[in-house]
């Protein structure tokens, strides 16, 4: 089963929408409830890294019967230096990020911690794609 979602910079309301909606399926498929909530976790914290600092994205979530694969593309500034995007603390959240309760640079980190496999490529100045693999 392929999904994919639309993700809309800056709309903070929207923030959840595709996370919420990969909990349903996981939940009619019958996943083990904890790898779902390390799935969701992720999968939140990833849509709320593009719409706190991309102008779109998309998320692509491929789920089997073994695993889940979800790939998060946006076009936005890009990550100069995804080692230091990856310490905790570590944010470029703007202050009106950061008003909302956002951006506390945690997001990278806790994504991290709650899947299988994460790979992140960037390139400054055309976007990023986020790939997180969790197996059930």
């Amino acid at each position: 089963m392929i999904f994919k979602y639309e993700i809309e910079g800056g709309n903070f309301t929207k923030a959840g929408n595709a996370s919420s909606n990969v909990k349903k399926t996981l939940k009619q498929l019958n996943v083990n409830p904890s790898i779902i909530k390390r799935i969701v976790v992720a999968l939140y914290e990833a849509e709320v890294n593009v719409v706190a600092h991309a102008y779109k994205g998309e998320i692509t979530a491929d789920i089997t019967p073994e695993r889940i694969c979800i790939c998060i593309e946006d076009d936005g500034p890009g990550i100069p230096d995804i080692d230091l995007a990856m310490q905790e603390g570590y944010s470029t959240a703007s202050q009106k990020v950061r008003e909302m309760g956002f951006g506390a640079g945690m997001g990278l980190p806790n994504i991290k911690k709650n899947v299988d496999q994460l790979n992140i490529s960037s390139q400054v100045g055309k976007g990023t794609i986020v790939e997180l693999t969790t197996f059930f």
